[in-house]
């Protein structure tokens, strides 16, 4: 009988996440995983120190890099001179990186909201009541603020923020991936609870959409969210892809696509571990 894989999993199951039980979710994936694999749960400060003895480092729910900003460094620097097999692979294009991939989708005429990082780019930004400026390493709405147009050019010199309009959208709908297929949709009918959400049938239109994001970040393992918001138009727009450490909203799931979820992202483990 083939030995049994050893997967590390990262987690801050006391981070207080709005909206959201990261602790929950992660003893629940974790009870689950535990049938294919030997596991340990850690936090991510923890990771470097551990992760030699498993065969792979799976970053769950693990809370905004920004509070743990030289212990992420160290461990991205280490697992890759150490060539440790990471879930999702560190080579994500979308959040894992910071929000500037919002700039190079907006300058490649993706369907994102747009976004700037340069005062002398200002001009490329649509007109709108206000606008928001986030941080390029934020998360969780960490830092943002809004500000009129007067105000942009100022708040874009430090060179570590982005700017964009602030949209009037109908409401908000995330996409989840394992790999490069598509597991379920959710979404947010009141624009002011962003983690209300119910269930969401994607028509064809709105899977395009979103596979093309999947397509952008070159992925091949790997669990993906891709977060947009519905204008008052009726189109799509990107808000974020997030590649590190997606939340999954697992407790809000039928069982049937929970246990097809769990039954996937077993089954892009052990095919990253062959690969």
């Amino acid at each position: 009988m083939p030995a049994r894989r050893s997967v590390l999993f990262v987690t801050d199951l006391a981070y207080p996440a709005r909206g959201r039980r990261y602790g929950d979710e992660d003893v629940f994936l974790t009870s689950r995983l535990r049938a294919g694999f030997d596991l340990a749960l850690c936090h991510p400060l923890d990771a470097v120190a551990l992760m030699d003895a498993f065969d792979v480092v799976v970053v769950r729910n693990s809370g905004p890099v920004l509070h743990y900003r030289a212990g992420y460094d160290a461990f991205r620097e280490q697992a890759t001179a150490r060539g440790t097999r990471v879930y999702n692979p560190l080579s994500g294009r979308g959040d894992m990186a910071g929000k500037g991939y919002l700039v190079e989708l907006t300058a490649a005429g993706h369907p994102v909201i747009p976004t700037v990082d340069r005062p002398e780019d200002l001009h490329l930004l649509p007109a709108a009541a206000e606008y928001a400026v986030k941080p390029r390493a934020g998360a969780d709405s960490i830092g943002l603020t809004f500000v009129p147009r007067d105000r942009l050019a100022g708040a874009l010199a430090s060179g570590n923020l982005l700017a964009q309009p602030r949209v009037d959208f109908r409401y908000e709908v995330s996409f989840y991936y394992v790999d490069d297929a598509f597991q379920y949709a959710l979404h947010a009918p009141d624009p002011a609870r962003r983690w209300a959400l119910a269930p969401y049938d994607p028509t064809d239109a709105d899977l395009d959409f979103a596979r093309g994001f999947i397509e952008w970040n070159t992925l091949d393992h790997g669990v993906q969210r891709v977060d947009a918001c519905r204008t008052r138009a009726g189109d799509l727009l990107l808000v974020e892809l997030e590649d590190l450490n997606p939340y999954l909203s697992l407790d809000l799931l039928p069982e049937r696509t929970r246990d097809a979820f769990v039954a996937d992202l077993t089954s892009s483990l052990h095919r990253y571990l062959d690969s």
